[in-house]
């Protein structure tokens, strides 16, 4: 089980940040070619990239943020990511489906033009516009590669015409399309977007529980003091990884009795609860399993 409850952009032609990230702790790290490059550093950037994942820890999975596919970069950024030692690439301003397939199929044609397993890189759409929000059941099945969703959330409000709030209410209906589209389409929980605030702690918290409840697997984030509040909010405490255990272990028992329904704390339990418990579960030993490489590999 992989997870990805912080995942960490730095910029791909800053090797000292980009070191930073890789030793912040993050569950994923995203190497940035789109935004944080100025366009006259984008070739630059590419060779740095390179430098940056030849000189990090294999512990830390890894991303690329290309350009867009409607951007004058997209093959270039393809072309130099293809090779990498990285999980995939985050595809921004995804807007439909054949957003997604248009980069699925060039990937798959320099995997076969490299000789590497087809289908070795993975997608992440990066929606943040109201088109890509309308359309995010497509793009979350647009194709095999597609892993996750990612939320820009600051893109979006200035999409629809209005300005990011601690509260979340502007953003409340995009972040619940996204959490349907995945279901529906079968891929993991999306990334919430970044928390722009990075020096306020207290809200970053506030707003990962709140999207956490939504169904959200963890957030982007653009500072290392952000990582620990958000793996923190995005793992299970003690008491809950208790409660599923007692929950799994009951209803095993009932069924073994013939029982379909049971109470736990004057709570009625049946299957859906039992699935949740599991997949608790699941996350608790997914991060336990995550500790113990980091610290055999230290």
């Amino acid at each position: 089980m992989k997870i990805y409850r912080s995942v960490l952009f730095a910029p791909g032609d800053d090797q000292k940040k980009a070191g930073k990230a890789f030793a912040a702790g993050a569950d994923a790290v995203v190497l940035d070619l789109e935004d944080a490059v100025a366009p006259a550093r984008k070739d630059e950037a590419r060779e740095m990239v390179k430098e940056i994942l030849a000189g990090v820890s294999p512990q830390v999975p890894s991303f690329v943020r290309v350009n867009a596919v409607s951007s004058s970069y997209i093959l270039k950024d393809l072309q130099a990511v293809v090779e990498l030692p990285v999980e995939g690439i985050m595809l921004p301003k995804a807007e439909s489906g054949e957003d997604v397939r248009r980069v699925d199929w060039l990937l798959g044609l320099l995997e076969q033009e490299k000789n590497l397993a087809l289908g070795r890189l993975v997608i992440i759409p990066f929606i943040e516009s109201a088109r890509g929000i309308e359309r995010a059941i497509e793009i979350a099945g647009a194709c095999g590669r597609v892993r996750c969703l990612a939320f820009g959330g600051n893109d979006y409000t200035m999409d629809i015409g209005t300005t990011y709030s601690p509260e979340g209410s502007e953003q409340f209906y995009a972040r619940c399309r996204l959490v349907t589209a995945s279901r529906i389409a079968g891929i993991a929980p999306p990334l919430d977007t970044v928390n722009p605030n990075f020096k306020d702690i207290t809200a970053l918290r506030e707003e990962a529980r709140r999207v956490k409840q939504l169904g959200f697997q963890g957030k982007l984030v653009i500072h290392p003091a952000q990582v620990a509040p958000v793996n923190e909010v995005f793992t299970p405490p003690p008491e809950e990884i208790e409660w599923a255990k007692n929950v799994v272990e009951a209803f095993a028992q009932a069924q073994a009795r013939g029982a379909g329904v049971i109470q736990i704390e004057g709570r009625m339990v049946e299957l859906p609860v039992v699935r949740r418990a599991q997949q608790l579960l699941a996350l608790a030993e997914a991060v336990a399993n995550k500790s113990l490489k980091a610290n055999n590999f230290k």
